[in-house]
């Protein structure tokens, strides 16, 4: 699609880290995700904040159900008038969590919901969703050979060759993720696993809940938003906009199979089926040390420039509210900002 002509500074993205965003558009503030609490070993805003300093949002939009994605909307709730849109597994762990069900949307991809609000903000603001696929966190099962010895459960670079693992049954795949969870559960350094116990709290085997993309019309633009790297391509090939948030973590899932290739790929091709002028990356900084990495963007920035070479990579850094849909804020090859660490400056 085309970023229209006007140059716009009405909409802007806020990136807290992992793949939540508020969005600001039509005098409405959006959260894509709700997950703003991390471990003090982690990266993030410089001074760190948490879903208790947010006082102003209106919606809340959730791609699926991990803590990742979800712990911390309950305090936003409690702090503001928002209304949660989150598929089914979503919703009960809010409920459970004490969020009133008549403050949530449940869904469960193919809804359309008018955002605007009764004030008359959010006019002609929008938000479809579409079923999605999470990234096979499966297929990092630190113990490979099955010998009970735990070895490392990082993700994988963005540029590193991931192949095989095709056709593996549910079974199989659990099977692995136990083994993923032991090392989440032993392995990672204790503010980590503090920070593990206290955001799964009501969460259960279910896990993801069904992962959902949302395509969000504004009067400026329309934007994809995806929180975990996957999809199903019968979907997304129908599918454009004019900025795409991309999840860049993990090993991609395509139709339910792992990716035979890499990340930065998997991204790349994405941008050039959406057609999207900018494309901004989420879940790529170091929100979980032990098992996420600080994303190297560089390859993600050369897949980007091969399959989609009319399209600006953003580099966002945290909540410096960055106007999108502008068309001028930066070329394919413009300098990453820095993916802050604990105790840099921000």
């Amino acid at each position: 699609m085309t970023i229209p002509a006007t140059t716009s500074q009405h909409t802007t993205l806020d990136w807290y880290g992992c793949a939540t965003f508020a969005l600001a558009t039509a005098g409405l503030t959006i959260f894509l995700d709700a997950y703003i609490d991390r471990p003090s070993t982690a990266a993030g805003p410089n001074p760190p904040r948490t879903a208790d300093d947010v006082d102003e949002a209106d919606w809340i939009l959730i791609g699926h159900s991990h803590f990742d994605h979800l712990y911390g909307a309950e305090r936003i709730m409690a702090n503001t008038e928002a209304t949660l849109v989150g598929g089914y597994e979503s919703i009960r762990v809010m409920e459970e969590a004490g969020v009133p069900a008549d403050r949530m949307i449940c869904i469960s991809g193919g809804e359309t919901i008018d955002l605007e609000l009764a004030d008359g903000r959010g006019a002609g603001v929008r938000v479809t969703s579409y079923p999605s696929q999470h990234s096979c966190v499966w297929s990092q099962m630190p113990d490979p050979d099955g010998s009970g010895e735990i070895g490392s459960g990082e993700m994988e670079p963005a540029d590193a060759v991931c192949l095989g693992d095709l056709g593996a049954t549910w079974q199989e795949q659990q099977v692995r993720m136990a083994s993923v969870m032991k090392y989440l559960e032993t392995e990672l350094d204790g503010p980590a696993t503090e920070h593990l116990a206290a955001s799964m709290v009501g969460h259960s085997p279910r896990g993801d809940g069904g992962p959902l993309v949302f395509v969000i019309e504004t009067p400026d633009g329309r934007i994809f938003y995806q929180d975990t790297s996957g999809h199903w391509s019968g979907i997304i090939e129908n599918l454009d906009a004019d900025v795409a948030i991309l999840a860049a973590a993990g090993r991609a899932n395509i139709d339910g199979e792992p990716i035979q290739g890499s990340l930065a790929e998997f991204v790349g091709r994405q941008a050039a089926t959406l057609g999207a002028s900018q494309i901004v990356l989420g879940h790529h900084d170091n929100w979980l040390p032990g098992f996420s990495i600080p994303t190297d963007v560089e390859p993600i920035r050369t897949a980007i420039a091969t399959h989609a070479p009319n399209a600006t990579l953003l580099d966002l850094d945290y909540l410096d509210a960055t106007p999108i849909f502008a068309g001028t804020l930066g070329t394919p090859t413009s300098e990453p900002h820095a993916t802050n660490e604990p105790g840099d400056p921000s």
